[in-house]
């Protein structure tokens, strides 16, 4: 399984991860869901007028975290917005439930994908796993 993959499989099973970015030099968390491969990039997606897209533009450095069945994984870099209507309609196309409120032809659907991330799957009883996707 490539290393990619293996991230994406392990947010995908956990359902939930949350981002970490900042606003000035306070940190914000929240809650995400989407987590999708598009040339081979690992992207996410929100919208354009929320705050969290507002820091990205600003400060591009993110963290996400996600726990399940006793591990955790960790993806630390730089969140670069793809702005073409291909990769956010694939992104919409593997969450179709998002529709409702998306479509690739808005004004307001974004999708980030990481650059140079750097990941770590980590557990108390097991050695930690690095890579780089």
């Amino acid at each position: 399984m490539s290393d990619l993959k293996t991230a994406i499989d392990f947010l995908k099973s956990a359902g939930t991860y949350y981002l970490a970015t900042c606003e000035g030099d306070q940190p914000r968390v929240r809650p995400f869901g989407t987590a999708h491969e598009y040339n081979g990039k690992l992207y996410i997606q929100t919208g354009k007028v929320k705050n969290v897209s507002k820091q990205l533009h600003e400060d591009p450095k993110a963290e996400i975290c996600a726990f399940k069945d006793g591990k955790w994984i960790r993806i630390a870099g730089k969140l670069v917005s793809d702005d073409s209507v291909e990769a956010k309609k694939s992104m919409l196309d593997a969450y179709p439930n998002l529709r409702g409120m998306y479509d690739e032809n808005d004004d307001n659907t974004e999708v980030f994908y990481f650059d140079g991330a750097e990941v770590s799957i980590s557990s108390f009883t097991e050695p930690e796993i690095r890579f780089c996707i």
